[in-house]
């Protein structure tokens, strides 16, 4: 039966959510407060230069295939994939580095040249990595989070206790080189928490690291949100940009509207792809299932302070992605989760999208892309934000050897503040809430509302967790359920 689905942001869940929904023969509409869709996957263009404003790398390339599959469709009707050789480089210090090839051959050798007999620890890693990424990514987070039972198959029971070790205990034990130990604990930070935090299970994101490589689209993430924007306007479904939601409007404990900037639209079901927290501050209190002392109680992933960056010039000693991993790793660590402040010595990444892609930049300059993790919720100013910059920056002169302060011609900053405003992120997170044990599938806040009929949710708060790839499952997940309801009526 035909109903009429609006939803609210038009992130990648949303923008997932909206095409399956469309597929089953709902008029969907999707409101977003922003004057582009994308979310925190929008794109800055400004003097010559284009920047994806988030997400910037393309792990899991086969999660994608499977999205566009399910329409018939592959990645190549809408955009090129380019596998980036070198993947990405870590850098310890002046001429100290370790560059990650595409493949996992060269990548086992570099392991094997800075330390004995690890190229051979690394290839058994691996192998364990992508039996937890068949059993993982294949299968159980393309299951809605509704009941323990969903963990529980043959092959999870085998690796029980991977779900009580953490990567930081099983990396160490196989590798005693402080630069590979951290390299390998590197791809979790993706899922939220410290390595010592995260589940032995999840070593399958360095399956997706090593064994299936690092992509790009050709010019840039952006890429995929117009790949999507475009399917879902070919399956029938509406786009409203600079649409504030400022209430959803609940009936005899039913959502039966949206207010949009005054207006009040109709709906038959409201689904938000917005922050999970926000969306429930849009419900009069008795209908939010979850308390603010709740919220306050869960482990959320780090916020973020970045800089988009115009250089006018090429820049050497680079990589399209970039790690500075110059000093304390764990410290760095303890300053987002466990003591929060601003560190005093920050890892860094970067990102210079235009080595791949000569539209990033003008011709003869470079784009860059700066970012440091920060702990959510703390304090954000300009002065702060021109502080490290300023570190940061010192160290990169530095480490590549070369100088580059006096050669921006542009700059724009986004930090904790703007997660906040722009995003309506709890306590301005860069990625959402943490995959820790204790907030892992049925653990995590539910897809549908229990208070509030015909009140749905998808995105990083919720089933399956942070990353591009969970936020394509959990739109698909979210509107399999919604099928399911109404197939019931």
């Amino acid at each position: 039966m035909k109903k009429k689905i609006t939803i609210i942001g038009s992130g990648f869940s949303a923008l997932s959510a909206a095409c399956y929904l469309a597929k089953s023969g709902h008029e969907v509409l999707v409101f977003e407060k922003n004057g582009t869709i994308g979310g925190r996957a929008r794109q800055l263009k400004k003097d010559g230069f284009t920047f994806d404003m988030g997400p910037s790398w393309y792990w899991m390339p086969d999660v994608f295939e499977r999205f566009f599959a399910d329409f018939g469709k592959t990645t190549t009707d809408y955009y090129e994939l380019i596998k980036l050789s070198p993947a990405y480089r870590v850098y310890f210090g002046i001429n100290e580095f370790i560059t990650i090839a595409d493949n996992l051959d060269e990548i086992a050798a570099t392991f094997e040249n800075t330390e004995e007999g690890s190229g051979k620890q690394l290839r058994a890693f691996i192998a364990g990595a992508k039996s937890n990424y068949d059993i993982a990514i294949k299968d159980l987070v393309y299951r809605p989070g509704v009941s323990p039972s969903e963990l529980i198959t043959v092959e999870t029971t085998k690796k029980i206790g991977q779900f009580f070790s953490n990567i930081s205990r099983d990396v160490r034990k196989k590798f005693k080189n402080e630069k590979l130990i951290q390299i390998l604990e590197f791809p979790v930070l993706f899922l939220g928490a410290k390595p010592s935090d995260t589940p032995s299970f999840y070593s399958f994101m360095n399956y997706a690291d090593f064994g299936l490589g690092t992509w790009h689209p050709k010019t840039g993430m952006f890429d995929v949100v117009r790949a999507m924007e475009s399917l879902a306007t070919e399956l029938g479904v509406q786009f409203f940009v600079n649409s504030n939601i400022e209430k959803i409007v609940v009936e005899n404990k039913t959502a039966t509207a949206i207010i949009v900037n005054g207006k009040k639209i109709a709906s038959d079901l409201v689904l938000s792809g917005a922050d999970y927290h926000h969306t429930e501050t849009l419900l009069d209190t008795e209908h939010r299932m979850y308390s603010e002392q709740y919220w306050e109680s869960r482990v959320f992933a780090p916020s973020s302070l970045l800089f988009y960056v115009g250089f006018n010039k090429k820049l050497k000693n680079i990589s399209h992605h970039a790690l500075f991993f110059d000093t304390d790793f764990n410290q760095h660590a303890k300053d987002i989760y466990d003591q929060p402040k601003w560190p005093d010595e920050p890892l860094f990444y970067a990102n210079f999208p235009s080595l791949t892609d000569k539209t990033a930049a003008p011709e003869g300059m470079e784009s860059g892309f700066f970012l440091v993790p920060l702990a959510p919720g703390i304090n954000d100013s300009e002065a702060l934000r021109e502080q490290y910059f300023d570190k940061i920056i010192e160290r990169f002169e530095i480490i590549t050897q070369q100088n580059i302060k006096d050669n921006i011609i542009f700059k724009q900053s986004f930090c904790k503040n703007d997660f906040v405003e722009q995003y309506n992120s709890y306590k301005g997170n860069a990625y959402g809430m943490a995959n820790t044990l204790l907030q892992t599938a049925f653990l995590r806040p539910k897809l549908k509302s229990k208070k509030v009929r015909n009140l749905y949710f998808t995105g990083q708060l919720t089933v399956p967790g942070p990353g591009v790839p969970p936020a394509l499952i959990s739109g698909k997940l979210v509107s399999d359920l919604i099928d399911k309801q109404f197939l019931k009526v």
